[in-house]
């Protein structure tokens, strides 16, 4: 169903149409690039309505014969944190998967559009790639990304002798990893609700996690290594097209001396390997921060992300500025640290669908 009137269309153009649901070769079409993200599948602006009923938005650019040139999920969110709209909330990558990058600037204007009717405050997309426009570019964060060899054997041998034995320091701890799907979501969520915590960070409700091993089934894993009988420490892997990431992971504070966070880490990399990955994406960072230099010791390399965006009354040569570099938000930060678990783990599932992830 159009929500936003199309476009008309002309021999040099594409029509674009705004839709509420996504047309049948929406995935089809974004399979069929090799390099495009996993997050540009329809399903994963579905599961933030199906989820946490936010608004999603799917544009899509077609030429005049039918066939897609382009595709752009938007989510919106409204919480007491205001109205706004990402392509997409809760993950790393989003954007426009397009055949042209003149498609994708068209589609990036039409998102700005429909935010601008929506009353939103301001349109993020999330890209790897800079686009063209007159937009307001974050370019503060880089994914981490490691080439992996084909076997585990030269992965040890390239990680150096001190990584390694950082790694078997577990060994004397007797762990216990176990990798699969649903059955391990428990184990994995008493492990991350806690780091969450303790990072100051409300927490995702745990029917976000079932959601997305549900519905993807072949591409979501969870790795957890146990300490005694409760897990130490877990992640949360996507796999498509050769690539591996972990968009969550956690470890407890008491497991960390102990070498749990590197035994999780080797663990992943070994299974992306064994699953076939040719790359191992680590997740963003800040240059130079201290996550940034976990990542840079196992051999990942910084991949610049340009995030655009289109802000309401501010021009486009303004700084874009994380939220989280506010004084409210860091306050928020100091106080959520404090909060017994239980607490922040009744409220945390509450808060964080509307937060600007």
């Amino acid at each position: 169903m159009s929500v936003v009137p199309a476009q008309p269309g002309s021999q040099s153009q594409p029509t674009l149409s705004v839709l509420d649901t996504p047309s049948a070769d929406w995935d089809q079409f974004v399979l069929s690039h090799s390099d495009a993200s996993v997050y540009f599948l329809s399903g994963w602006a579905r599961l933030a309505h199906e989820v946490f009923g936010h608004s999603a938005f799917f544009l899509e650019a077609r030429e005049p014969g039918g066939q897609l040139s382009g595709v752009l999920a938007l989510v919106r969110q409204r919480s007491i944190l205001g109205n706004f709209m990402t392509s997409l909330p809760f993950f790393n990558y989003g954007g426009a998967c397009c055949t042209q990058p003149q498609v994708a600037l068209e589609l990036m204007q039409r998102g700005q559009a429909l935010a601008e009717q929506l009353g939103c405050s301001y349109v993020e997309y999330r890209d790897v790639e800079s686009r063209p426009g007159e937009w307001q570019v974050r370019t503060d964060k880089v994914s981490m990304i490691l080439a992996l060899p084909a076997d585990c054997d030269t992965l040890a041998k390239q990680l150096g002798s001190k990584l390694r034995s950082q790694i078997k320091r577990t060994e004397r701890e007797q762990a216990v990893v176990h990798k699969g799907g649903a059955e391990l979501l428990d184990a994995f969520y008493e492990v991350f609700s806690e780091n969450m915590r303790d990072l100051g960070t409300p927490v995702y409700p745990k029917r976000f996690f079932r959601a997305v091993l549900a519905r993807f089934p072949d591409k979501a894993r969870i790795v957890v290594i146990d300490h005694g009988s409760r897990p130490a420490a877990a992640g949360f892997l996507i796999r498509h097209a050769g690539r591996a990431e972990i968009p969550w992971a956690a470890c407890s504070a008491h497991a960390k001396p102990l070498g749990f966070n590197m035994k999780l880490y080797w663990e992943v990399l070994v299974d992306s390997i064994e699953q076939g990955c040719g790359s191992f994406d680590f997740g963003r960072s800040t240059p130079d921060s201290g996550t940034y230099r976990f990542k840079k010791q196992w051999g990942a390399q910084p991949l610049q992300l340009h995030w655009h965006r289109w802000e309401r009354g501010r021009p486009a040569d303004a700084t874009a500025a994380p939220m989280s570099e506010s004084g409210a938000m860091r306050l928020a930060t100091a106080v959520w640290k404090k909060l017994p678990l239980p607490i922040a783990n009744l409220l945390g599932p509450w808060l964080s669908p509307g937060l600007p992830w």
